[in-house]
């Protein structure tokens, strides 16, 4: 099964439906596609005391990962306010990127932003946090 970029979008698109954002009122909606072509979604989830928040990127890893999935191919990023549509990048945030440094090959890992006309921004995760301190630096 191949998954084209815009098609994630879509499941990104979809996923940020979910987002339970009472505080900020931002709704992002992910969607993580790992090498063997599953998908896992995630929207971010607020909480009143804002430190438990948690991000739709981190969302999608958290799902993926507690499921047994340790590779991982792309991640599609969208986000507006609730009550509109997508219509500029939403940029993961560090706490985000970090967690994808922590699963991810940075230099063949996909981070893609879109909008609701699909991929704008399709950068490596080596582009996205260069110099990025993963596993490979405690070996």
């Amino acid at each position: 099964m191949v998954i084209n970029e815009n098609e994630l979008v879509q499941h990104a698109l979809q996923a940020r439906k979910r987002a339970y954002v009472p505080y900020s009122h931002w709704a992002v909606g992910a969607a993580l596609l790992t090498k063997d072509g599953r998908i896992y979604e995630g929207c971010n989830i607020e909480n009143a005391a804002y430190t438990p928040t948690n991000c739709a990127e981190r969302t999608a890893f958290f799902k993926a990962v507690s499921e047994g999935e340790r590779e991982f191919a792309a991640i599609a990023v969208v986000g507006a306010y609730e009550d509109a549509e997508p219509e500029q990048i939403c940029a993961p945030c560090g706490v985000c990127r970090q967690v994808m440094m922590e699963f991810c090959d940075p230099e063949t890992f996909r981070v893609i932003l879109g909008t609701k006309e699909g991929v704008q921004v399709s950068k490596t995760l080596q582009e996205m946090l260069p110099y990025g301190f993963g596993p490979d630096v405690l070996k």
